[in-house]
């Protein structure tokens, strides 16, 4: 019975300690590990996402560019971090997804990321580069089976989802297009203007300025309807590329064991600016669509996406690999 005591003692200790640290909490800047190169659209939504949350926690969000790797570099540096609330982590669908089911010797696990909330659904397209004269999907597909060993295509890494679309259509169409990585959208864009790469699939806000300098052009949306963006490029499902599973979609985290009342708060705040109107109109222009959830709600999800990444896996027919650092 004494154990029994002490133990819930310790209990109570513990939720007081918590609860005093989450009404103290921020007193200092706080760390955000953003897994994508500066310049890229998610890395444009969370600068501007912390000055927002500067105003409501007080205290500045310091983003830390963790890019390439398809998201392990900066997950490896979230799991490995003091978890007090004072490093807070952007992830997407490969960290707690694709990574385990693509990599053995990882150097983090899902289970090591506490889910904060979902945050953003992305809109992709799918692009090429103006210099290879290609206008539709049927002209991609020709053209790389009549050359295939022409098209280079941009990529987050080896595992990444732009890498996984790829495998998956080299695999349905039967053409032998090589990956290449970089360490975000930004990157990739300019890579695809200056025609080093071919063609890609990212987040449709990389490549606006592109589009409109007639560098790139825009074959296929990702989203259900047409982009108000792109009213004339069809969506996925029109461009007959409607049976490739999964979307992109972005979210915060933090290192186990940081404190629930911090969690909590940490949620509240992000939430509040992911669903105030103007930032959605903000957002509207990045081509993303808002989509927060609570920390219970980010976590059920997370359950259902790593079974969509399972059936997308195999679709691509691809094997697992040795994660080795770059």
């Amino acid at each position: 019975m004494q154990r029994i005591f002490k133990a819930l003692a310790g209990l109570l200790l513990v939720c007081a300690v918590s609860t005093a640290q989450a009404q103290t909490y921020p007193d200092r800047p706080i760390r955000l590990i953003v897994s994508i190169a500066a310049g890229s659209v998610t890395d444009v939504i969370m600068r501007k996402a912390g000055a927002e949350l500067q105003q409501t926690l007080g205290q500045p969000l310091i983003v830390e560019n963790r890019g390439g790797a398809s998201g392990i570099v900066a997950a490896q540096a979230c799991a490995q971090a003091t978890p007090d609330g004072y490093t807070l982590c952007v992830i997407y669908h490969s960290t707690m997804s694709f990574n385990p089911l693509l990599f053995d010797k990882l150097p983090y696990q899902p289970e090591e990321l506490t889910p904060v909330a979902r945050l953003f659904f992305l809109t992709e397209g799918l692009f090429v580069s103006s210099d290879v004269g290609i206008n539709s999907v049927a002209e991609l597909k020709a053209y790389a089976q009549a050359k295939p060993d022409a098209l280079n295509y941009a990529t987050l890494g080896d595992g990444s989802y732009p890498d996984l679309f790829m495998r998956w259509l080299n695999n349905q169409w039967g053409t032998r297009i090589v990956g290449v990585p970089y360490k975000g959208g930004g990157p990739a864009a300019q890579a695809l203007a200056g025609n080093q790469v071919q063609v890609t699939r990212f987040g449709v806000g990389n490549f606006m300025g592109m589009i409109d300098a007639g560098k790139v052009k825009a074959l296929a949306v990702s989203a259900e309807k047409r982009s108000p963006l792109l009213p004339k490029v069809p969506t996925f499902k029109e461009a007959g590329l409607g049976a490739y599973p999964g979307q992109g979609w972005w979210g915060l985290a933090v290192p186990k064991g940081t404190p629930q009342a911090i969690v909590d708060k940490v949620n509240a705040a992000f939430v509040a600016v992911f669903s105030d109107p103007t930032f959605n109109k903000f957002l509207d222009q990045q081509s993303v669509v808002a989509a927060p959830t609570s920390p219970t709600g980010f976590a059920a999800f997370l359950v259902e996406d790593r079974k969509s990444a399972e059936t997308l896996v195999k679709l691509a027919n691809t094997k697992r690999e040795i994660y080795k650092a770059e």
